[in-house]
């Protein structure tokens, strides 16, 4: 019989994939309190790879399909393919969140920073 790597009694160790998932519903849960009637019916997903390469600047972060009411985000095209000045957990938080506000800027035709502009806002 298995167990878990860390025990019964230790927390469970948490994971790229972890933290991914984590980011993407905490993002889309404060753009949903920022944005409730335009992105109620909106659906987030996660997906590993696109199944092709349609975007003419190379492989696609994210794909929006309008007319689904769906944001697709790839896992390892974000996490691998993106180069972060310093590879730590806080920067690559605010990788996804970037590319989660830049997917839902394209679904609503705003501009990313339209979409919480008190949030960046510390003057």
């Amino acid at each position: 019989m298995r167990s878990s790597v860390a025990g019964p009694h230790l927390p469970m160790l948490r994971g790229r994939v972890d933290l991914f998932e984590m980011t993407v519903a905490s993002t889309a849960e404060y753009l949903r309190s920022v944005w409730p009637d335009e992105l109620a019916d909106v659906r987030f997903e996660i997906a590993g790879i696109p199944a092709a390469i349609t975007g003419s600047h190379g492989v696609d972060r994210w794909r929006v399909l309008h007319e689904e009411r769906r944001v697709i985000l790839f896992r390892l095209p974000i996490e691998r393919l993106t180069r972060l000045h310093r590879n730590d957990e806080l920067h690559a938080r605010m990788l996804i969140e970037s590319c989660v506000f830049r997917a839902v800027a394209e679904l609503l035709g705003k501009d990313p920073w339209d979409l919480a502009p008190d949030r960046f806002r510390h003057f």
